[in-house]
C-alpha cells in the first residue's frame, strides 16, 4: 500500500526541530509522498530548499489568503517569474483560495483570479481553500481556472461537491470526515466518485478525532483512510490504490 498526503505543511516552523523524524512515521505508516503548498512569498524561500532535499516532496507555489495583509500585487508578479523558473519542478499553484472570516476580500478575490489565471497559463493544477465561499470559489473556476485542481478540506454538501468533480476538480479528504457530526461532508464524500477523491492531512492542522489539540501529522493518514473506507464500505487496500492513482494524475 502506498499513500499519498496530498496536502501538508511540512515546511511550517512546527515540524523545525523533528522534520526528519516526521518523515520516518509516515514512511512506517506508508505515507510515501507528500504535496507542500507555499502560502507567502517569504515562505516559498524556505519551501524550495526544503523540496530540493527531500526527493519524496512535491511543491507548490501560492498566496494564501489567510496572509492577505502581507501579500502585494508584486508577489503575483513574482510568482509569475518562479513558475517561469521552475517549470517542471513546482507542480501546482496553491496554496490559493478565498475566506470569508479574513480582512480584504476584495484583495483576496483579485489576487485569487490573478493566481487562476497564472495556473491555466501555466497548465498547472491549483491547490484551493475555501471558507463560505464554495459557490464563489466555483464560478471563478469555471471562469478564469485551469482544467483542474483540487479542493482542499473540502466541506459542502453534495451538490456543491459535483459542480466541482463536473468541472474536473478533485475533493480533498482529511481529518473531518473522521468526526460523525460532519453529516453534511461525510454523506457528500460517500456519493461522489472515487476517482474524484484525494487524501490529504492538512499537517500541523486539522486533526483527526481522537488527537484534538494536537500537532496533526502524515503519520495519521491511515486512519482518514480507515474512515473514508467504512464510509464507502470498501476495503482500504482497493481505497488505497485508486487514490494513490488519483493523486499521481493530478500532480504529475
Amino acid at each position: 500500500m502506498q499513500l499519498f498526503d496530498t496536502h501538508c505543511h511540512l515546511d511550517f516552523e512546527a515540524f523545525d526541530k523533528d522534520r526528519g523524524a516526521v518523515l520516518k512515521r509516515a514512511r512506517e505508516a506508508a505515507v510515501s509522498r507528500f504535496m507542500v503548498p507555499g502560502v507567502t512569498r517569504k515562505q516559498w524561500d524556505k519551501l524550495v530548499p526544503l523540496a530540493s532535499e527531500y526527493s519524496c516532496w512535491y511543491y507548490a507555489l501560492g498566496l494564501h489568503p489567510w496572509f492577505i495583509d502581507e501579500h502585494k500585487d508584486s508577489d503575483v508578479e513574482e510568482l509569475e517569474r518562479q513558475l517561469e523558473k521552475q517549470q517542471g519542478k513546482v507542480r501546482a499553484v496553491g496554496e490559493i483560495g478565498l475566506d470569508r472570516t479574513c480582512p480584504n476580500f476584495d484583495k483576496q478575490h483579485r489576487l485569487f483570479i490573478r493566481q487562476l489565471e497564472l495556473a491555466k497559463c501555466f497548465k498547472l493544477p491549483v491547490i484551493i481553500h475555501h471558507r463560505k465561499t464554495l459557490d464563489r470559489t466555483h464560478a471563478d473556476i469555471k471562469k478564469y481556472g485551469p482544467e483542474n485542481g483540487v479542493i482542499h478540506a473540502f466541506s459542502g454538501s453534495h451538490q456543491q461537491a459535483m459542480k466541482f468533480v463536473e468541472q474536473g476538480y478533485k475533493l480533498g479528504v482529511g481529518g473531518v470526515i473522521t468526526y460523525e457530526r460532519a453529516q453534511k461532508t461525510r454523506q457528500a464524500i460517500k456519493e461522489v466518485p472515487i476517482e474524484s477523491l484525494v487524501l490529504e492531512t492538512d499537517s500541523p492542522d486539522m486533526p483527526v478525532s481522537g488527537y484534538q489539540g494536537e500537532r496533526n501529522e502524515p503519520s495519521r493518514m491511515p486512519l482518514v483512510l480507515e474512515a473514508l473506507a467504512k464510509l464507502r464500505n470498501t476495503s482500504e487496500e482497493e481505497l488505497a490504490s485508486q487514490l494513490w492513482q488519483n493523486s499521481v494524475a493530478l500532480f504529475r
